[in-house]
Order: C-alpha cells, then sequence, then structure tokens
C-alpha cells in the first residue's frame, strides 16, 4: 500500500506520533515518537532515540500500529505495518539518517531507525466532525486553539 499525497501531508502537520508494538508475551507498549517521517512510496521512518523498549518490541514482533494527527484540526491516520530496526550498516540508513536529521537538528543523536511497510490505513477524526457533519475545519481549529490555551 502507498502513501498517498494526504497521508504525508497529515504526517507533515503532525508533531508527535504513537507506535504501538507488543512483545513475545502479548504486552503492549504505546510510545511517543518526536522525529518521525515518510521514505518512499509505502513506509514511514522513526529515529530510535531513547526507545529500549520498542526496539526490543519489534526484533520479537514486527506488527506495529502508529498514529498521528493534527492537534488543531484533529485528523489524522492510523497505520497498522511491519516493522523492521535499520542499523547503520544497512545501505539505506545515511539517506534516511539526512531525512530524520532535517526534523531533529542534530539535536537528538540515534543509531538505529524503525522503518515501517505500511498493510492498511485508517482515517482517524474527531467525533465532533461525525456528530457535527457541519463542522468546518476552521472552527475545529478555533475550538482547539481555545481548549488548549492556545
Amino acid at each position: 500500500m502507498e502513501l498517498t499525497k494526504e497521508i504525508k501531508t497529515s504526517i507533515d502537520k503532525s508533531v508527535l506520533c504513537w507506535l504501538a508494538t507488543v512483545s513475545k508475551d502479548n504486552e503492549p507498549n504505546v510510545s511517543p515518537k518526536e522525529v518521525f517521517n515518510y521514505f518512499g512510496k509505502d513506509k514511514i521512518i522513526i529515529a530510535n532515540i531513547a526507545s529500549p523498549q520498542t526496539v526490543k518490541n519489534i526484533k520479537q514482533n514486527e506488527n506495529v500500529c502508529i498514529s498521528f494527527i493534527d492537534i488543531l484540526v484533529q485528523k489524522g491516520f492510523q497505520i497498522k505495518g511491519k516493522a523492521k530496526i535499520i542499523k547503520k550498516i544497512n545501505i539505506d540508513f545515511l539517506e534516511m539518517e539526512k531525512v530524520l536529521t532535517k526534523i531533529a537538528g542534530g539535536d537528538f543523536p540515534f543509531s538505529t531507525i524503525t522503518e515501517i511497510t505500511i498493510n492498511s490505513v485508517k482515517p482517524i477524526i474527531a467525533p465532533k466532525y461525525i456528530l457535527y457533519p457541519e463542522t468546518t475545519e476552521k472552527e475545529q481549529i478555533e475550538s482547539a486553539r481555545k481548549a488548549y490555551g492556545f
């Protein structure tokens, strides 16, 4: 499954994503990730900055779920896929590192990258859009600004 322009735009507007993994004993783990982006036609990459449990879980179980939203518009995506840990010896590491370093600004060193190949995509939308279909994104942004104090 390929990344659409809509998914890429949503990633560009999202400050954080949440990566869900599961251990070999089926213990769930959800971890916020700040340094992430799309890569190629069907991959999302995440810098492993302080992620020992995430890395351990992916080595035991490659199935993951990542979610991200634009906090003001309150729309985004949930993506499920297969993850693998990319080390510096991988031929794609340097290219991926360049993409992620632009976001991190060199402030957060990382030696591995989580690469997620997309299997399925589901939109995330705030309930207000469903309960009140006349809600515009502009109205939602104004409401979110008030609710979050900015």
